[in-house]
């Protein structure tokens, strides 16, 4: 089976060629890991492939709630994308607890 033309990122069980003895042969990038990928696939697939990169992390957001427990959050952005099977991307956003403690929430705990 040959992989030109049809390299697919990340586990794409649709992502197949027909390969010997009716059996199919894979061309998404976990076939690596399951050792089932086309003859052709590291020339045509993993020469061409870009892993995703990203940016820094943007700065953490303002407590959502001004009194008691809420989140805060930050993001970053893809900067180069993946392609031709090359590694997806990480977590884009980030979320953790934070405890509001605006002046006008008075003393009570």
């Amino acid at each position: 089976g040959s992989c030109r033309h049809r390299c697919c990122p990340g586990r794409n069980n649709a992502c197949w060629a027909p390969g010997a003895r009716r059996a199919r042969c894979y061309c998404d990038s976990y076939c690596q890991r399951t050792g089932d990928c086309c003859q052709d696939y590291p020339t045509s697939c993993r020469r061409a492939a870009v892993g995703c990169a990203v940016g820094p992390w943007g700065p953490w957001s303002g407590c959502s709630s001004p009194c008691g427990v809420g989140s805060r959050a930050r993001s970053r952005q893809v900067t180069v994308p993946p392609r031709h099977g090359g590694d997806p991307c990480p977590d884009l956003k980030q979320r953790r607890g934070c405890l509001g403690q605006h002046p006008t929430c008075g003393t009570a705990q």
